[in-house]
Formats: C-alpha cells, sequence, structure tokens
C-alpha cells in the first residue's frame, strides 16, 4: 500500500493565520495585553510540532524495523532519512538554544521558555541575534538557507516545494520600514521577547514539518505495505475535540494505511458515510463521544475491520466580562459568582477563595461571603482536563459592607415609602418592613424597632415606639382615629442585614391619610 500525501490541516492554517495576525498587530504597537496572544500562539505552535515530531518518530521507527528485515531493500531511503532527522534537529535545537539565549537575557539566568516574566523587553532579542561579534541571527540565516536548500532536493511534489519554501524563506519584504535591512535586522531588531521566541517557535513548527513532508516522500518510494498491513487502525481526525453549542463537529475518518485503488467503508451509528467525512450539529452541552467501524479488502481479499470511538465536549457559547470599576463583594453576604473557561467545559472548570467562604451551587455557579469588611479576596480559576490542573487566572475583588436599606410598607404587591395613603391601606399594613431595592440588589433586612410620631390637636408630638416590625395595637388604635388630610411620620428605624450588622436608617416617612 502507499501512503498518501498528507495535507496543511486547518488547525495549522489557523495557526498560521494567528501568526500573520499578531504579527501585524505588533507592527502596530498594539498595547502590552495583546503581547499575552503571543503566549496563544506559542502553545498551539508547540502542540503542533509536538505532534509532527511523534508522526515522524513513527516513520523513522518504521525505517528501522524494515532496514532489520529487509537492509537490501531499504537501505537507500534509510540512510536518506536518518540525514534529513540530523539535519532537522541540528535547525531545531539551534532555534531552541537561541529561545533560552533570549528569554534568560531578558529575565536572568534563571529565566524560563515557558514563563516569561518580560514578555515586552525590546533589547533582549536584538542583543542575542545582533550583537556585534556574537550576534546568533547571522548563523541562524545561514543554517535556514543550508537547511531549505538540502531538503528541497528531496521533496517531488510542487505543490509541497512551494509551502516549505514560503514557510522557510528568508527574503526581506520590500517595503518603506525594511529599506538597508538585512533579514536578521528585520526579524528581531526591537522584538519584545514574546515575540522572537514565538517566531523561533514558528521556525521549529516549519522545520519538523518540512522534516516530515521528506519522510512521506522517501515512504512513496518504498513498498510500505510489508510495514503497515499488519498495523492497520482506524482514525477520528476532529477539526476541534471542542466546539460551540449549535456548531458543526467535523471530523475525517480514516485507515492508518490507505490504497489509493481502493475505498474503506465507514459506519457510524449504522449508517454508511461517504468520502469519509463526518459531520453533525452538536447539541446538549457536555461530553460526548460517538463510535462505528470501518472495514477494507487485504491484498488477500480478505476483509479487515477496525471499530473505532471519538469523545467530544460541547461547550455553551461563553464569554468573560470584567467590570474594573464595579469589581466588589459584600462581606457577610453570600454574594452569587459565575465562573467559566472560554473552551473549557463547565465540569472541568474549579474556583477557589481566600479571605472567606467559597462553595459550588451548580456547574459554573459559587456563592462568596468574604468575611472582612475592607479586606480584599482573590478568587482563584484553574481547569481541570487529563488528570491535570492549571491555573488560568486570579481576579482580585474589594470587599464592602452591604449599603443601607430603605424603609417602606407593604402594600399588597406595592412598597409604599411615603406621601398619601388610604386609610384602608394603612390599616392592612402589618408593619414596617427595609431592603436594599436599587435595582441591582435586592436584600431583606430585619426590622427590629422603629417609632411613629402623631401629632394631637395641640398640635404637640406624640411619640409611639415599637419592639419589633409589626405596628403595636396603640399605634393601630391611634391610626382609626386619624382623619382625611391627617399625617404622622415613621423614624428612628432600626434593622440588621443578612451580614449582621445592625444599623438606624436615616430619614423618616410621612404618611398623610387620604
Amino acid at each position: 500500500m502507499a501512503i498518501k500525501k498528507k495535507h496543511i490541516s486547518p488547525r495549522q492554517k489557523m495557526i498560521n493565520l494567528m501568526y500573520v495576525v499578531l504579527m501585524a498587530m505588533l507592527a502596530l504597537n498594539i498595547s502590552s495585553e495583546v503581547l499575552n496572544g503571543f503566549s496563544i500562539v506559542e502553545e498551539s505552535l508547540n502542540r503542533t510540532t509536538a505532534n509532527s515530531s511523534k508522526e515522524n518518530e513513527v516513520l523513522y521507527n518504521n525505517f528501522a524495523e524494515q532496514m532489520n528485515k529487509n537492509p537490501q531493500k531499504v537501505k537507500e531511503w534509510f540512510e536518506k532519512a536518518t540525514a534529513v532527522k540530523r539535519m532537522s534537529d541540528s535547525l531545531y535545537n539551534f532555534a531552541q538554544a537561541l529561545k533560552v539565549q533570549i528569554v534568560r537575557e531578558a529575565d536572568g539566568k534563571d529565566g524560563n521558555i515557558y514563563d516569561i516574566k518580560s514578555k515586552d523587553n525590546l533589547e533582549a532579542a536584538s542583543h542575542v541575534m545582533l550583537a556585534p561579534g556574537t550576534g546568533q541571527g547571522k548563523k541562524l540565516y545561514d543554517a535556514i538557507n543550508t537547511f531549505r536548500e538540502r531538503i528541497l532536493k528531496m521533496v517531488t511534489d510542487p505543490h509541497q516545494r512551494k509551502i516549505i519554501e514560503s514557510n522557510l524563506t528568508t527574503k526581506v519584504p520590500k517595503g518603506a520600514n525594511t529599506l538597508g535591512k538585512n533579514w536578521q535586522e528585520y526579524m528581531f531588531e526591537d522584538m519584545p521577547v514574546a515575540g522572537a521566541v514565538t517566531l523561533l517557535s514558528k521556525l521549529q513548527s516549519d522545520v519538523r514539518y518540512a522534516e516530515g513532508e521528506v519522510l512521506h516522500t522517501l515512504v512513496a518510494n518504498i513498498d510500505m505495505k510489508d510495514i503497515r498491513v499488519n498495523k492497520l487502525s482506524a482514525f477520528v481526525i476532529p477539526e476541534s475535540k471542542t466546539i460551540i453549542s449549535g456548531d458543526q463537529f467535523s471530523a475525517q475518518i480514516v485507515m492508518a494505511a490507505v490504497d489509493t485503488t481502493q475505498q474503506p467503508e465507514i459506519y457510524v451509528g449504522g449508517q454508511r458515510i461517504n468520502n469519509g467525512l463526518y459531520r453533525f450539529t452538536a447539541g446538549a452541552v457536555g461530553e460526548h463521544q460517538f463510535g462505528g467501524y470501518i472495514t477494507m479488502r487485504d491484498g488477500a481479499g480478505n476483509i479487515i475491520r477496525r471499530d473505532f470511538t471519538q469523545k467530544y465536549t460541547v461547550v455553551a457559547p461563553s464569554a468573560t466580562v470584567s467590570a474594573d470599576l464595579m469589581n466588589v463583594l459584600y462581606a457577610g453576604y453570600d454574594n452569587p459568582i459565575s465562573v467559566s473557561i472560554p473552551g473549557v467545559p463547565l465540569n472541568a472548570v474549579s474556583a477557589s477563595m481566600s479571605g472567606g467562604s467559597f462553595r459550588s451551587i451548580g456547574m459554573g455557579k459559587y456563592i462568596a461571603r468574604p468575611s472582612a469588611v475592607g479586606s480584599d479576596v482573590t478568587i482563584s480559576v484553574a481547569s481541570n482536563a487529563n488528570g491535570k490542573s492549571r491555573q488560568m487566572g486570579k481576579f482580585t475583588f474589594h470587599v464592602r459592607k452591604l449599603p443601607d436599606p430603605a424603609a417602606y410598607m407593604q402594600i399588597g404587591t406595592d412598597r409604599f415609602r411615603g406621601g398619601g395613603l388610604a386609610k384602608a391601606s394603612i390599616m392592612s399594613a402589618p408593619g414596617i418592613k427595609a431592603a436594599i431595592d436599587d435595582g441591582i440588589l435586592d436584600i431583606q433586612f430585619k426590622v427590629v424597632s422603629f417609632e411613629t410620631v402623631f401629632f394631637d390637636n395641640m398640635g404637640n408630638a406624640v411619640p409611639m415606639a415599637s419592639a419589633g416590625s409589626n405596628f403595636s395595637e396603640r399605634q393601630r388604635d391611634t391610626f382609626r382615629k386619624l382623619s382625611r388630610g391627617k399625617r404622622f411620620y415613621i423614624s428612628r428605624i432600626t434593622a440588621v442585614g443578612p451580614d449582621g450588622i445592625t444599623r438606624k436608617l436615616n430619614g423618616s416617612m410621612e404618611v398623610i391619610v387620604k
């Protein structure tokens, strides 16, 4: 069987596009937050490079096995594959060493390329790559050119040759900002550390890609049927394992080896899939899986069957919005908190808080109860995927005391806070209530005492106290004797909030009998 030539995956195309966009944004001198975007591209590049390395290693192992079994047939191609590995590893390792040098130049001898502190440092890359006498830029330029020229001689597909040549080009684009600059100056002069490391990671990814293309070309020159026929496996290759609810899931389902003279038959849920492309619309949020089997005839006419299953995760559309001027929690109060990480299912998100109690009440929902007014609290958010916990951020909130409530009388479904009121409504009201009701919060307080002030015929004030939230019998008797137009006041209201703090409310409520 022959090995089908691999094409650029949608993921690789997206990474390349992200790289171009970030470089354009950097050229526009975007704020430092954009530099964090390089970390996203850096992680994606590292994952892609690691996957390419694993694929290449499988081919190297196959070459070694066949060399032991049939050296006369495989020797020529094995020696070429070994040469490809040596020169690819040489350029890859050189780029890795440069990343370490640049980060340590910016962060000190303990600098870590996976945890860069001085991402916006504009001098480190220039010093390492362009310093007179010790700059490594010219060496890298020469190494890329040598690698490109040697690798292209081993690739026969014109389309792949153009891709590799474009990826590994050292030509400086023509433009006003590039006049008089050589390649290394164009790439690394005044380049922030985050950008320089990402550029070198992009080079490493391109090296592994070119290496893989050459290996596939070499594989195509020998009969790989003897190598692969006893290792046929079914694979599901999704464009993404995490998708938004309502979006399409798209995956390629293929055999590990492909015979161009025949196509396998693929079944998912008992239904045959044409062209190896399986699509469906994602439904409920959460982790799911689908399965099926794939069949194909071998050279002897026997049917080979391989079963497969594929897990995928559906997440709800989400966004995280942080208002810097409103990051306030209330002490002694159950503050509702929602926590989510875009692209991570809620059951894989965890959170904790310092300076108080913090408990989960459902998927992505928490109750935060800070213990002390004036002491900031910090909520830490982590993702838990594949058995590993990863910190995704820390968020600080100021802690304040609950605002004072406003007093009111409950008249049916309305809250009366002063003015004219029918005598029948006054008599039907059980007493005084208090609550924070400002359109954002609706928090009830317990009224523990208040005072009503009436006026006799001589204009003298007659105060009557109530030890609780209800009107006393004496107060109700006075209500019955009030005539239309008479008024009284409710004042000196004392209330206790859910935070346990007792407070005296300012002002008084005027009631006029209608």
